[in-house]
């Protein structure tokens, strides 16, 4: 079983793996992008890069998806994958800045994923008042830099993102206690197994 922990920068992912780590301690725990050598390079080029290009930021982040699909994702269908992050970020990133619109997103993330998508992905929904909390309480990034606005965008389009990828889609109320949120998760991977 393939999932990924979706969700908006400071919504809890990070948090919620590494519960999900001690809980199914055989899972294979990865994150997208940077779950690869190359994705590392790559994640690093986009968030501490001076790339003026839309274009070629989603075109780097197809390329360490297809990357992670061929070296991580595939050898390791046997197992439970629990990843930081999936092909639904990439496109609801790249919907929000209009680059293209849904089909080819979908069409390219297809092309790089060779049709391998999650069966599952939570995404851990914060309201505006907790967002600006949270972004508050720490040093921001190139994408958090954008301002709370458009990361409540990028949530809304993570969830059409998951829809129009045929994702089985699970909404989480990020605003809930930890243990509430890794119950939920917990419950419903034991369910699926």
């Amino acid at each position: 079983m393939y999932i990924a922990i979706e969700g908006i920068d400071t919504a809890g992912k990070s948090t919620q793996i590494e519960a999900l780590r001690s809980l199914f301690p055989d899972a294979l725990i990865t994150k997208e992008p940077g779950g690869t050598t190359v994705g590392t390079e790559i994640r690093n080029m986009v968030l501490h890069g001076n790339l003026k290009s839309k274009t070629a930021e989603l075109l780097l982040f197809l390329a360490d998806r297809a990357e992670h699909t061929e070296s991580v994702i595939l050898p390791n269908m046997n197992k439970l994958i629990i990843s930081d992050r999936s092909a639904v970020s990439g496109m609801a990133y790249a919907s929000v800045q209009n680059l293209c619109d849904e089909p080819v997103l979908v069409m390219l993330n297809r092309l790089a994923t060779g049709g391998t998508l999650p069966d599952t992905v939570f995404i851990l929904k914060l309201t505006s008042e907790e967002l600006s909390y949270r972004l508050s309480q720490k040093e921001h990034d190139v994408i958090e830099s954008r301002g709370t606005e458009y990361l409540l965008g990028i949530q809304d389009a993570l969830i059409a993102s998951a829809y129009a990828l045929g994702i089985q889609t699970v909404v989480i109320d990020a605003t809930q206690s930890i243990d509430t949120i890794t119950k939920e998760i917990t419950t419903f991977i034991k369910g699926a197994l």
